[in-house]
């Protein structure tokens, strides 16, 4: 694939320009290790690394053309240089170009929020399917051009990777795709370039500080999502949730709302909750689904208001709904011969605690038994982490502490600073294992018959990241190899 390089340049706004711009770029990167001669490279300053100190390793590979924030002191001859105010912006911008604008030939949705965007995405994704259409997804469990399945890395790709799964969907027949935006990908400009049909804001509880510092950056982050949707899109948003209608007050989208508290566009109700079901009320029209909890409502009425403004016949969306099953690690249950329930949850915020302990709780009932396993991920908000076991333990009859993901960080250290929000009487109801699969272990072999354990935290995640390396480590397996032991 070859493109000129002044046609290139009408896709971003340039500050300055030294060298030629008639010639043909043969490749894009933002990675100084995979240019290419004749290429282009973006200068990209990073979180951990700024692509401006790699401008002389990629002119010495001879690259056709240089992005960048800032001119260096030296031009090397035939390369041309390209100054611009924003090079995360240009990237996302230029990424698209370079894969002909592939999110015009879809109806792209985006879920943003800190709970509930894969469960909306993924749904979202299997309610096209049901209709009809071919579709893609992009999200933090898996990628799918069609029914290929692409592993993931990231909630959001980078602008390359996001733009060439677009292409490979369009040329798959794609007439949709839905993707989950997060706070990190709006912030760094990685859907910069990309057209949207529609977006879903979900809720905001605190998470990722240890990225944005505080919850008004990261709530201003997800807003930057909406700021930027054309007047041709819609803006679905849960006003139940505060932040709600921040998020759409300086878009020029249609908006919309949902809510199962209030009036509005698309109104939910929870009719009778099981664990294994729930009967919901949307609009006044009753449906069986296979989900259970609160949250989950939330997430389904989302659905269904998407679904109906994406352009899906809104009698097809009631009957497809009691279809949806939910999505792995999002609230999977699994039942014992001994009458024991485990539930395998991606939980990792002290709000998302909550609202799967208060779903259990409520379809259980005041005498039903909770145990918890859950941990905090190392290398990320320290803040969080009492708050996590405080939720926890006032919602369980037992709380375990064990290692998730600990990174960089000694796991002891971790449940050290998780205990450290937990009253004398809670410590008494609490134990620390730090190995995770002796935790969950002894939560299945005490929990009596008809108990709950809860092993939150990983959800879907095969690994456990330890000092760089991940480990093969998967809660659903360890459920699954217990009861059949």
């Amino acid at each position: 694939m070859t493109t000129k390089l002044s046609t290139l340049l009408k896709e971003i706004d340039t500050l300055e320009t030294v060298g030629d711009i008639d010639k043909n770029i043969v490749a894009l990167e933002s990675d100084s290790r995979k240019v290419q001669k004749d290429g282009m490279f973006v200068a990209v300053k990073g979180v951990t690394t700024d692509g401006h100190k790699y401008i002389p390793v990629v002119a010495s590979a001879h690259v056709g053309a240089i992005v960048c924030e800032e001119m260096p002191s030296q031009f090397e001859p035939g390369i041309t240089y390209i100054r611009v105010a924003d090079s995360s912006e240009a990237l996302g911008r230029l990424a698209s170009a370079w894969y002909g604008h592939p999110s015009r030939a879809l109806k792209l949705i985006g879920v943003t929020g800190t709970n509930g965007k894969t469960t909306t995405a993924t749904l979202l994704y299997e309610m096209a399917r049901f209709e009809g259409y071919e579709a893609g997804l992009i999200s933090t469990v898996m990628n799918y051009v069609g029914t290929r399945a692409i592993p993931t890395t990231h909630t959001t790709p980078d602008p390359l990777t996001l733009n060439s799964l677009l292409a490979e969907m369009v040329e798959a027949g794609c007439a949709y795709a839905f993707m989950e935006v997060s706070s990190h990908a709006a912030q760094q400009k990685r859907i910069a370039g990309l057209e949207f049909a529609g977006a879903v804001f979900s809720n905001l509880t605190r998470d990722h500080l240890d990225y944005h510092g505080t919850v008004e950056n990261y709530m201003n982050a997800k807003k930057a999502f909406f700021d930027m949707l054309p007047a041709t899109a819609f803006a679905l948003v849960n006003i139940d949730d505060k932040a709600g209608r921040y998020m759409i007050q300086n878009t020029k989208a249609r908006t919309y709302t949902y809510s199962l508290r209030s009036d509005a566009d698309f109104r939910g109700r929870v009719v009778e909750s099981r664990l294994d079901g729930t009967l919901l009320s949307f609009n006044g029209r009753e449906v069986e689904v296979q989900f259970t909890g609160r949250f989950n409502a939330y997430n389904l009425t989302a659905v269904y208001g998407a679904a109906i403004l994406a352009g899906f016949d809104k009698e097809e969306v009631l009957v497809n709904m009691s279809r949806l099953v939910p999505v792995a690690g999002r609230f999977q249950t699994f039942r014992g011969g001994d009458g024991v329930t485990a539930i395998v949850d991606y939980a990792h915020t002290p709000d998302a605690l909550v609202n799967v302990l208060d779903t259990i709780r409520e379809v259980l009932g005041s005498e039903g038994y909770i145990c918890t396993v859950v941990g905090a991920g190392g290398n990320r908000d320290h803040g969080k982490r009492p708050m996590m076991a405080q939720e926890a333990a006032c919602r369980s009859d037992r709380l375990i502490l064990t290692s998730d993901n600990p990174r960089d960080e000694d796991p002891d250290e971790i449940i050290a600073m998780m205990k450290a929000g937990l009253s004398a009487e809670e410590m008494r109801r609490t134990l620390s294992i730090t190995d995770r699969r002796e935790a969950i272990r002894a939560a299945l072999s005490t929990c009596p018959p008809g108990g709950v354990v809860l092993i939150a935290g990983k959800g879907h995640e095969p690994y456990q990241e330890v000092k760089g390396v991940r480990h093969h480590f998967d809660d659903r397996e360890q459920v699954m190899e217990y009861f059949n032991s």
